[in-house]
């Protein structure tokens, strides 16, 4: 049986994730695990995410995920989940800290006096519940998803990648930021598919069947 593997480095939705990957690929063996060894063979890698990006890079390091995680990256089909998204850019104004480095650009806390909707409502940070995401470039992991359709959100910093032909989607939230970027064999998102319902499923079962 096939492997998708689920990165454990001790935080994120590891248990959401993997109900909703066995929901929509049951053909799939779910694995949530940590072992080097389990990672280098699974057919497929998810990197889940949630809490602060410098917390998030030491367990990430101290468990000796980065390199694994970076060849995986350039051999499987990845995805990213929120702060798996984050941690794929060179460096973040949280904590001041440095990522995997696999996307040129940096994450960048919500600037503050851009934090109104159209109306001029104060918006709140973080970000959190449903907004739409825009697809700024066709993906297979867009198959049968309307453009604009919602999804789930938490997080008070998004990425802002260096080259424009790696943004996959976008999303409004006092300012236009990223929210899905895309090359080659990975993708990632800042929202949750494993909290957004039909949307989100529909997202991962995409990804389950995608073939880069």
């Amino acid at each position: 049986m096939k492997t998708v593997a689920i990165v454990d480095y001790g935080m994120g939705n590891l248990r959401s994730v993997a109900k909703a990957v066995e929901h929509v690929a049951p053909d799939y063996k779910v694995v949530v695990t940590a072992d080097p060894g389990v990672l280098a063979d699974a057919s497929r890698i998810i990197v889940p995410g949630q809490g602060a990006m410098p917390d998030c890079m030491r367990e990430f390091n101290a468990r000796g995920l980065a390199e694994v995680v970076i060849r995986a990256a350039g051999e499987k089909p990845f995805l990213g989940i929120c702060v798996g998204l984050q941690m794929l850019f060179e460096h973040s104004e949280e904590g001041d800290v440095a990522g995997l480095g696999l996307f040129p650009g940096r994450v960048r806390l919500f600037p503050a006096a851009a934090m109104h909707d159209a109306s001029g409502a104060r918006l709140k940070v973080p970000h959190m519940g449903w907004n739409e995401v825009w697809q700024t470039a066709p993906h297979p992991l867009w198959q049968g998803i309307a453009d604009g359709t919602r999804y789930y959100f938490v997080h008070s910093y998004y990425v802002e990648p260096t080259r424009p032909e790696a943004i996959a989607g976008s999303t409004n939230y006092g300012i236009a930021f990223t929210s899905a970027v895309a090359r080659a064999n990975i993708f990632a998102v800042q929202f949750h598919p494993e909290k957004s319902a039909a949307a989100g499923l529909r997202l991962l079962e995409n990804f389950m069947r995608w073939n880069p």
